[in-house]
Order: C-alpha cells, then sequence, then structure tokens
C-alpha cells in the first residue's frame, strides 16, 4: 500500500459517511415538513387534540416534538426533530405549516352574512 492510498481512503470513507449523514437529514427534513402539513389539515377540520397529534406522529420522524397554535382564524403546527449523529453533527430541524381554521372561517362568514341580510 502506498502513502497516497493511504490518505485517500480514509477521507473517501469520511466523505460517504458525510454524503449520507446528509441524504438522512434531507430525508428527515422532508418527514418534517410532511407531518406539519398533515397535523394543520386536521388541525383545520377541527380533529381534537389527540387526533391533531396522532395525524403528525403517522409521518414524523421518530422522536419529534409537536406544537400546535391556534391564531385568530389560523392554526399553526411546528414539527421540531433532532438528526442522528454524533456531537456536533446533532442538527435541529423544524418545520411549520399553517392552515385556516374551517370552524372559525365559517363562523365569520355567517355573520358577515346576516349582517348584510339585517343591512338590506
Amino acid at each position: 500500500m502506498t502513502a497516497e492510498t493511504a490518505v485517500v481512503i480514509p477521507t473517501l470513507v469520511l466523505l460517504v459517511a458525510a454524503l449520507l449523514w446528509g441524504l438522512m437529514a434531507a430525508a428527515m427534513r422532508i418527514q418534517c415538513v410532511d407531518a406539519a402539513r398533515a397535523g394543520a389539515r386536521a388541525a383545520a377540520r377541527g380533529e381534537p387534540a389527540a387526533g391533531v397529534a396522532a395525524a403528525v406522529r403517522s409521518t414524523a420522524p421518530r422522536g419529534a416534538r409537536i406544537e400546535t397554535r391556534s391564531e385568530g382564524e389560523l392554526v399553526r403546527v411546528v414539527v421540531r426533530a433532532r438528526t442522528a449523529g454524533p456531537g456536533p453533527l446533532t442538527v435541529e430541524l423544524r418545520s411549520q405549516a399553517v392552515a385556516l381554521d374551517e370552524r372559525k372561517a365559517g363562523e365569520a362568514n355567517a355573520g358577515e352574512a346576516s349582517a348584510v341580510r339585517a343591512a338590506g
């Protein structure tokens, strides 16, 4: 074995490991995005908190944290997950989705319609 080979082989191993870690992180990010969207859709339909959590957990990466908030007529779902890896390679991924709460939007539209009828 030459000296060049002794240097190149560990470098190639590190490169492949870094590429695999990046691929796994990208896949986890996509899972977080999908989970946040599923949770926002479930919350917008008026599902109970357990139903929203079940919708998120079905697509979220293992160990993900979920946060759901109502902001006026909007529902916001945030999903956070940490990548696998030693020490500094562990990165927190965060994704959020926002949806219009169908129940509150329906109430607002009904109120506007009755106000129009009363004025007309």
